[in-house]
């Protein structure tokens, strides 16, 4: 497989499908030896569904011109915490064995709009901290740096995507699960609004904190597969307002000048931002101005997040706990946990849910003034492997804030939040910075994202030399 083909993207795969320059087996085949080649120091892919992928799609070549998706062919990688049929929805645990009997409905989408389901990605377990890190399936390492974190808790997805090893993944975000690793591996990663993605089958991901979306390596990937699994369900708790215009008209869309209103001051206490960080975030202020907008540092005012977030952090971590097969097999960080957070029951969880109402339309005050909010999206650079060798919660808790300083807040309050690539450090470890948009506003953040990538174009550098 070339890097050429590799590094397409969803649009530039897409694209060699229509034309016959490869069918959608073909392109499997490529990818699944690829997976085989690189995936072993990775550790990006828990287990691929090759026999299944490649059934898949041989139907899709079979499929008539007219029928065919906006994804046809396409591969596509699932995080370990969303269901598809047939395989053991982990959870990043060797806690669960039963297959699941259905498809959620994310990957239901996916398949509908042609996609093909190449396999599950790594992710430390239930999504708890930061760092891609479990007893179950060990580290996956970043393909700029093998030394080093690809964040998480969508690591396994991000490093897939960087890697080239599928052009599009899904992740999770619910405190920065799917733009800390982007930020960690120069992906674009859009947390999308709250609602805007369906949950089912679950009514919702730790009361409303989580949200399911994709990595990609452009603004255009990600709005083309956002397109095809956008949209709620009767079964789902919160929906999002529906969107003037496609997710994709709005990437190709040349924004109107807006206020930028920006920041390097983190929501949470005793958080300093890195000197490189707080460089990217000023590099990218000017460009904006340059670009046409109204550019100004400004104080967010942020409100404590942190009475909102706790409960509904321990009431999501023990709800997927205890529906595991043999709790017994939990890592003992996470027992731990659960026992800490027996505080956070049902009644106090609705509490939190409502306190975050609160605190939500305090921290939106800031969009009476400004239509963007530009911040870091992780306060450090990609932190070194191992963070959770050897830590219980409280250490664990520790080294995660500076990863989620700047990105818990907008789960609480749900709104869209995009980590947007800004160049490398000396080193060659991407930077990145963050877009926060009003509740809803997706297409402004896919707008402006866009803008930034033509004038400052991130897909053209990749990561090599990783070794096989």
């Amino acid at each position: 497989m070339t890097d050429d083909l590799a590094y397409a993207g969803v649009a530039g795969q897409a694209a060699a499908i229509r034309a016959g320059d490869i069918s959608a087996r073909e392109l499997a085949q490529l990818v699944l030896a690829r997976i085989d080649e690189y995936n072993g120091a990775l550790n990006a892919f828990t287990v691929t569904t090759a026999q299944e992928a490649l059934a898949e799609a041989a139907r899709r070549d079979a499929t008539p011109q007219d029928e065919r998706g906006p994804l046809h062919g396409v591969p596509v990688a699932i995080k370990e915490e969303n269901d598809v049929e047939g395989q053991v929805t982990t959870f990043g645990t060797a806690a669960n064995t039963r297959p699941a009997a259905a498809d959620s409905e994310v990957v239901r989408r996916l398949r509908a709009a042609g996609a093909v389901v190449i396999g599950k990605t790594n992710m430390p377990e239930f999504g708890l901290f930061p760092f891609t890190e479990s007893s179950a399936h060990g580290a996956t390492r970043n393909p700029w740096s093998s030394e080093h974190s690809p964040g998480g808790s969508s690591g396994g997805s991000a490093v897939a995507v960087a890697a080239g090893l599928v052009p599009a993944a899904i992740g999770g975000d619910g405190g920065g699960s799917i733009r800390i690793p982007a930020a960690c591996c120069g992906l674009f990663g859009l947390k999308p609004a709250r609602g805007r993605v369906s949950t089912s089958p679950h009514p919702h991901l730790w009361w409303g904190l989580g949200t399911v979306g994709p990595l990609t390596r452009s603004v255009r990937d990600s709005a083309l597969v956002y397109d095809a699994i956008r949209g709620s369900t009767a079964g789902d708790m919160f929906r999002a307002a529906e969107p003037a215009t496609s997710f994709a008209e709005a990437a190709a869309t040349e924004p109107q000048p807006l206020r930028i209103g920006w920041s390097t001051k983190p929501a949470a206490l005793g958080v300093r931002p890195a000197p490189e960080v707080v460089r990217a975030v000023t590099e990218t202020a000017a460009l904006l101005a340059e670009l046409g907008h109204h550019v100004e540092e400004i104080d967010p005012r942020y409100p404590d997040p942190t009475t909102a977030f706790v409960p509904q952090w321990f009431a999501g971590l023990r709800t997927e706990a205890f529906a595991m097969d043999d709790y017994r097999l939990l890592e003992r960080r996470t027992r731990e946990t659960v026992r800490l957070g027996t505080w956070a029951r049902p009644g106090l969880t609705r509490w939190a849910v409502a306190q975050g109402e609160r605190i939500g339309a305090k921290a939106n005050r800031v969009f009476q003034h400004v239509d963007v909010l530009l911040t870091p999206t992780i306060a450090g650079l990609p932190p070194k492997a191992g963070q959770l060798t050897g830590t219980g919660t409280v250490k664990a808790a520790l080294r995660a804030m500076p990863m989620i300083a700047y990105c818990a807040l907008w789960n609480v309050t749900g709104n869209p939040a995009a980590s947007v690539p800004a160049g490398f450090t000396g080193v060659g470890l991407p930077l990145a910075v963050q877009l926060v948009g009003r509740h809803d506003d997706e297409t402004t953040l896919l707008s402006v994202a866009a803008q930034l990538e033509r004038a400052r174009p991130w897909a053209e550098r990749t990561p090599s030399g990783f070794p096989a």
